[in-house]
């Protein structure tokens, strides 16, 4: 299977299944003497592990990471960076059923076409556990960019018809409500929206926002590595991301030129801008602006009602999906969405260090 590798400078290479020994990654381009711990990357990864509120599933791992490789003194090496989680919590005879007929929403008809075989155990490589690799990863990533002085936040901006208020933002809240919105208020109208859809039999969708701070000017290219167009490509590659927006978004095709052009102004002795309608990117490249993304996620396709589908010999039939399944994705793939962001912006930032040659005199010219 192709396909498993993200980044060109800091790259992180995936493996494992949902219902197989264990998850893991391997980060290499990741330099040498960055403080790492497996606290470091635990903490994003109890972000996302499962069992944690009524509205995740039941199945109970506690997705510990091992350090297999590329640490010693507690610092980096600068050779790869080989983690893994290992499966514990499996119940392979949930889905022995979905071997046989293809399951509205998911990969099992697009994966038997493609190889012609399928690890059908909670989806195998499709499944939402294939997540723990990126967050891994991202977990360094995210600990680089600290060092650089950039941060980056993500949070559900909306449940199904429930957004935040802006008015009402605490960052606090994003790690204590079930939702992982920073409204306790719209978190709360949320949540009852959610168990109107568990009673439904049935899951919703939402949308998560991120945000980069200080990330500097200058960085992405011109034109294919656009910092757009990788930030895009990178979230997108989270499954049920059905859509991605970077800063104004779709709006922008409802505004004039005049409107959505952002006035340049100088203030405290740097060129910032006076509104933000492009996200921090212009022409692919970093603006020195906030970065604001938005991610689209689908509703959960394993529901408990019964569907039409069709079966492997080609008739139709109903179904009904058992197993352990979330009603609603978006709370714990807030954090993948983080991960992804880190390490597009990390490596975009490597890449970025070969261009200019001062760049390099400030590296190798005291040593020369």
């Amino acid at each position: 299977m192709a396909g498993s590798i993200f980044g060109k400078h800091f790259t992180i290479q995936t493996f494992g299944e949902s219902h197989g020994d264990g998850i893991g990654v391997v980060v290499d381009g990741c330099p040498a003497g960055l403080s790492l711990a497996t606290e470091d990357i635990q903490y994003y990864l109890n972000r996302r592990k499962p069992g944690q509120s009524k509205f995740a599933t039941p199945r109970k791992e506690a997705d510990e990471v091992e350090i297999l490789s590329g640490i010693f003194d507690g610092k980096t090496t600068g050779t790869p960076i080989a983690l893994l989680v290992r499966n514990t919590s499996q119940r392979s005879k949930d889905y022995s059923e979905i071997a046989s007929y293809y399951r509205p929403g998911h990969a099992d008809y697009t994966f038997d076409e493609k190889y012609g075989f399928r690890d059908y155990r909670g989806g195998g490589r499709s499944s939402g556990r294939e997540t723990i690799g990126r967050v891994a990863g991202g977990a360094i990533a995210l600990k680089l960019l600290k060092e650089l002085g950039i941060s980056v936040c993500a949070y559900t901006k909306s449940i199904g018809p429930v957004s935040i208020d802006y008015d009402n933002f605490n960052p606090d809240a994003i790690l204590t409500t079930p939702t992982c919105m920073p409204d306790s208020k719209a978190s709360e109208l949320a949540e009852a929206y959610l168990e109107e859809c568990m009673k439904d039999y049935d899951s919703s969708g939402g949308v998560i926002e991120c945000v980069a701070k200080g990330v500097p000017a200058g960085v992405g290219e011109p034109v294919f590595d656009k910092l757009d167009a990788c930030l895009s490509k990178a979230v997108m590659s989270i499954g049920s991301v059905k859509a991605f927006e970077i800063g104004a978004g779709a709006s922008v095709a409802t505004m004039r030129g005049f409107e959505n052009n952002d006035s340049f102004v100088m203030k405290d002795g740097r060129i910032t801008k006076a509104t933000n309608h492009s996200g921090g990117i212009l022409g692919g490249i970093s603006d020195g602006s906030d970065i604001i993304l938005r991610a689209y996620i689908k509703p959960t396709p394993s529901i408990f009602k019964e569907q039409n589908t069709v079966n492997k010999n080609g008739e139709n039939i109903t179904a009904t999906i058992k197993g352990r399944h979330d009603p609603v994705i978006v709370p714990r793939a807030v954090v993948v969405v983080e991960a992804m962001t880190a390490l597009t912006l990390v490596d975009l930032m490597m890449e970025n260090a070969t261009a200019k040659l001062e760049n390099l005199k400030k590296i190798y010219e005291s040593s020369i």
